[in-house]
């Protein structure tokens, strides 16, 4: 028989006792004093760690942003008020969540549809299907049109960053309507100076609009190494001034590791000291055991320097639809703290870069 412990209180320090839900409950109320268990809990330890952790550290935070979350609705419901707020700082998304944010300012809607369709029917009536979101084909084609002649006209020398990218489209949606910023993230981006990148700038139908007018004969390069470097600078720039990173990761793919990759671009390429970033927080549905990077753990990003070995408990992965979680995350942020003072990062970008380059030129790796 084994020994029993002397120390058996450890285990029960946090007893579960869930209050009734009642008529009027808020969502921090519901989530403080009803999400005890497995993912629930997971959501409630998140909402704390981001509220009374990340919240009071003067944190930079980088989110990244992949699957359909824009055309489902969550940019404007969750991410607008969020980025207004000052709880985003920049962000790194798949090119067709900002394409997509496009449609709106531009006089088309999303429509609640049904996955068990007869696509080919969709196609014949010239309707667009997102699993149970339906638009218009025409949303598509005018989309296209206003991006070939927004770039087409505008002037542009050298190559260019993905974020500057986005940032001149959140700025033409300003201009057509000064009030797109409700609807918008793009418009939301700019109004606030909020830096938002994309790890694969071809890989959607703005990428694919910017390359037909190669062949037109206006070229534009939009050079990943800017965004790689940028991206490294906004985290370079808040540690040495005194500050945390967090990285708030709803999904994974590419737009997590570009996010993540930053500690690794400063520390192992760049050769400047840093420990990682301080806070993770994910919502996915990845499993972990298939070993790709969508589910890869906060202790694995651990191996690779992503994240501070110290800051472990700073971590937090939520397991499930981002479509359910994210609304609940928002609302609890919302109501636990002040708005912040935005960041602007976008108006530091020369300073950010010019910091984090002078502390390369005067590293071991510099010209080796």
């Amino acid at each position: 028989m084994a020994k029993k412990s002397n120390s058996k209180k450890q285990y029960f320090q946090s007893k579960i006792t869930p209050a009734g839900v009642r008529k009027g409950m808020s969502a921090k109320g519901l989530i403080d004093e009803c999400f005890t268990s497995f993912n629930a809990r997971g959501v409630r330890n998140a909402c704390r760690l981001f509220a009374e952790k990340v919240y009071p550290a003067n944190t930079t935070v980088g989110m990244s942003l992949t699957g359909a979350l824009v055309p489902a609705g969550i940019g404007r419901s969750c991410l607008i008020p969020l980025i207004k707020s000052g709880y985003i700082d920049w962000m790194i998304s798949t090119g067709a969540n900002m394409y997509h944010d496009l449609h709106a300012c531009l006089g088309y809607d999303m429509y609640e549809g049904r996955p068990d369709v007869d696509d080919c029917q969709l196609r014949k009536d010239d309707v667009v299907r997102i699993h149970d979101i339906y638009f218009h084909a025409d949303a598509l084609f005018d989309t296209d049109a206003f991006i070939r002649k927004l770039f087409r006209e505008y002037p542009i020398e050298g190559a260019v960053s993905s974020a500057r990218i986005h940032r001149i489209l959140g700025e033409a949606l300003l201009q057509i309507n000064p009030k797109a910023h409700e609807i918008s993230v793009l418009a939301a981006a700019a109004k606030m100076d909020m830096p938002i990148h994309t790890s694969s700038p071809g890989d959607s139908s703005t990428g694919m609009n910017i390359a037909a007018l190669a062949l037109e004969g206006k070229s534009i390069l939009v050079d990943p190494n800017l965004d790689v470097n940028l991206t490294a600078a906004w985290v370079y720039d808040a540690k040495k001034s005194g500050g945390k990173t967090a990285a708030l990761i709803l999904g994974g793919g590419s737009p997590k590791n570009f996010l993540l990759q930053t500690e690794p671009h400063i520390q192992e390429v760049l050769g400047l000291p840093e420990a990682g970033h301080d806070f993770f927080l994910q919502f996915t549905d990845a499993r972990i055991d298939t070993g790709g990077l969508s589910g890869a753990t906060p202790s694995e990003a651990v191996s690779w320097g992503k994240i501070d070995p110290s800051q472990l408990s700073s971590t937090q992965v939520v397991y499930g639809d981002c479509s359910v979680y994210i609304p609940l995350f928002a609302s609890y942020i919302l109501s636990s703290a002040p708005k912040l003072k935005a960041k602007r990062l976008w108006k530091r970008r020369d300073e950010c870069m010019d910091k984090m380059q002078k502390a390369y030129r005067r590293s071991k790796h510099w010209g080796k």
